[in-house]
């Protein structure tokens, strides 16, 4: 068997795959909506994502460019 023939073979495995998926995820939603969910899986579940202001990025910058300074600066000593 070719490896052409071969890779169909596994495409059409995988495909059939997906598509017993959908219809699981298409009951699942069918279920969710029965029972008073919204069923809307377009929104993010878990942790919202964290804001950081203004002055905590500046200062966060600032202490990494220091960081990196005192590196470089150690690297050119060791080099001389």
């Amino acid at each position: 068997m070719n490896i052409f023939a071969a890779l169909k073979q596994e495409e059409a495995k995988l495909r059939k795959q997906a598509d017993k998926v959908r219809q699981q995820l298409d009951a699942l939603r069918g279920a969710m909506k029965i029972l008073g969910g919204k069923g809307d899986s377009a929104k993010p579940i878990g942790k919202k994502k964290r804001v950081m202001s203004a002055a905590a990025r500046a200062k966060i910058g600032k202490a990494t460019k220091a960081r990196w300074a005192k590196f470089r600066a150690a690297k050119a000593k060791g080099k001389r």
